[in-house]
């Protein structure tokens, strides 16, 4: 069995961090726009967890190419079709249902998978995952009390919930898609092959959603592309929002 180079371990990398570095910024728009004062606090928290687990990632994958790129150049100095995330962490928003769901469906597969890269044989990412198990655990928690308190509430309530839901299942085809991944990494036991997620994540989805008392969503997948760069609508503004003030400004610090 041929060794994987560095090359295949950064795109793997760096799939992880656009993942967590895109979800920081959209979960960030909820600062002072949320239902109440503490959870502004709370998605703002949130929001830090991600932007952290992004900016570890995101070094180590610059570190892995050549020439090796800063994590500030791979955040704000690559163009959309340089990004790597899937689909459901860039799209708009929406309502605070929406946000609920898709933190829900994002945070259950990161829990699987950080559990499983915790035995990674690269250090870098066995570290980073034994970090980021127990953040995406609290975020998999808040999301869940809100699901539940808002699936099992009011009419209007549950209507808004099922259709977050609804909204955001289209979307999940794409976090199981291992082609993205080498196949050379996965046998080294480097990187996790993410179709091998889905089961686990399918039983703690489809057991939040009966005690919400909403029903598992029958919709076909969309079509996505974003782990090849291939991007929505909504990826073009999120990027003039996250990368104005660094381009406008090259090399300032502060």
């Amino acid at each position: 069995m041929s060794t994987p180079g560095p090359t295949a371990t950064a795109a793997y990398v760096l799939a992880l961090a656009d993942d967590a570095l895109v979800s920081a910024q959209r979960m960030g728009e909820w600062i002072a726009a949320s239902p109440q004062i503490e959870e502004d606090v709370a998605l703002g928290n949130i929001a830090l967890d991600l932007l952290g687990q992004a900016r570890t990632l995101l070094s180590y994958a610059g570190s892995l190419q050549d020439p090796v790129r800063t994590e500030d150049e791979l955040a704000y100095l690559r163009d959309e079709a340089d990004f790597r995330n899937v689909h459901l962490v860039e799209r708009d928003r929406g309502d605070f249902a929406v946000t609920m769901a898709r933190l829900l469906v994002l945070s259950t597969y990161l829990c699987e998978l950080y559990a499983r890269l915790q035995t990674s044989t690269d250090p870098t990412l066995a570290a980073v995952a034994a970090k980021a198990v127990k953040e995406v655990d609290y975020h998999r928690d808040h999301a869940t009390m809100w699901v539940l308190r808002l699936g099992d509430g009011t009419d209007e309530s549950h209507q808004r919930m099922q259709a977050g839901i609804d909204a955001e299942w289209a979307y999940v085809e794409e976090l199981f898609d291992g082609s993205y991944v080498d196949p050379e990494l996965v046998a080294a036991g480097i990187a996790v092959d993410p179709a091998t997620l889905r089961p686990a994540f399918a039983r703690r989805i489809a057991d939040v959603l009966a005690q919400a008392t909403l029903a598992l969503p029958q919709v076909p997948a969309a079509e996505t592309g974003g782990r090849r760069g291939v991007h929505t609508d909504a990826m073009g503004p999120l990027l003039a929002d996250m990368q104005g003030l660094a381009r406008e400004h090259p090399g300032a610090s502060w």
